[in-house]
């Protein structure tokens, strides 16, 4: 009868194990850093995204690596790179040029034309898969550059 109970009880607190919350790193939040520079204005940035699948996964990459050039700014993860500071100075400017910028990185929009996957290393990229979601790591590249060029044609921000 001892040895029933024994055994019941270990039965019982590996189910109690196994019915823990578990976590995923598609569930984290990670920031964008930037790896180098190029000689022509553009840097690569390690830039995460997220998606119901890769592909998704992807273009949410590129469109936080841009985001992250206009609005936040990028650190560095090299002594040897400098931080860049925000292309976006203005207080709210997000809200303020709302339906420029909702255009701006719609699917398939102008966010497109200032970031490239092309300079992607051979086993740099990472991603993860859970039931709900991929996350992917890679380096793209955005032309700084052009994207200040651009913004000062639309007249979104001001020559500097």
């Amino acid at each position: 009868m001892k040895r029933f109970i024994l055994v019941a009880l270990a039965i019982a607190s590996l189910v109690l194990v196994g019915c823990g919350v578990r976590s995923s790193q598609t569930f984290y939040n990670y920031d964008s850093h930037i790896i180098s520079t190029e000689l022509d204005g553009s840097y690569n940035i390690r830039a995460f995204g997220r998606g119901r699948n890769a592909v998704v996964a992807y273009d949410e990459a590129r469109k936080q690596a841009v985001y992250d050039v206009i609005f936040n700014g990028v650190q560095s993860s090299n002594s040897r790179v400098a931080s860049l500071k925000p292309l976006m100075l203005e207080v709210n400017a997000r809200e303020r040029y709302e339906d420029y910028f909702n255009a701006f990185f719609a699917d398939g929009g102008a966010y497109r034309e200032f970031t490239s996957l092309h300079d992607t290393r051979i086993l740099t990229e990472n991603w993860h898969n859970s039931k709900l979601q991929v996350l992917v790591q890679v380096s793209i590249t955005v032309d700084r550059k052009g994207l200040k060029q651009k913004l000062i044609e639309d007249n979104i921000i001001k020559a500097y």
